[in-house]
């Protein structure tokens, strides 16, 4: 059994196989996945694990350069706005509307839904090299 790190060994593979500039998604429980991506479901209740716990465990464990977000939150999810302006803030920040965010899922390596239940808690994290 891993010490550190990721435990998730679903999590951790995708996170191994990442190419430069691949993508994976953090989503809230109501984001819809497309067909043929990867869904990895954490979700256990409304809020478990939040938004913010599996994005702090992923970030934890993958180099970013990237990240996505739907314009809406902005005005709707002041909370997550403020989280991830902070959490990324030496980080490229793109903002797309929910629809186009939606259509870029569907090239994702997978989607990671966690139980959050308040609105565009989504992000696109897209991979950079340690090098």
């Amino acid at each position: 059994m891993k010490k550190h790190g990721m435990l998730n060994s679903h999590i951790t593979k995708v996170l191994t196989d990442l190419g430069h500039t691949d993508y994976i998604v953090i989503a809230d429980a109501g984001l819809p996945v497309p067909d043929g991506v990867q869904k990895i479901d954490l979700a256990l209740t409304l809020g478990v694990p939040s938004f913010e716990q599996t994005v702090e465990a992923v970030a934890a464990d993958m180099v970013i350069e990237k990240v996505t977000m739907a314009d809406e939150v902005k005005a709707a999810n002041e909370p997550a706005f403020d989280y991830m302006k902070k959490k990324f803030s030496d980080t490229e920040l793109e903002w797309v509307t929910h629809e186009v965010f939606k259509v870029l899922t569907k090239q994702a390596k997978a989607v990671i839904r966690t139980g959050e239940a308040s609105p565009y808690a989504n992000c696109i994290l897209q991979a950079g090299v340690i090098f």
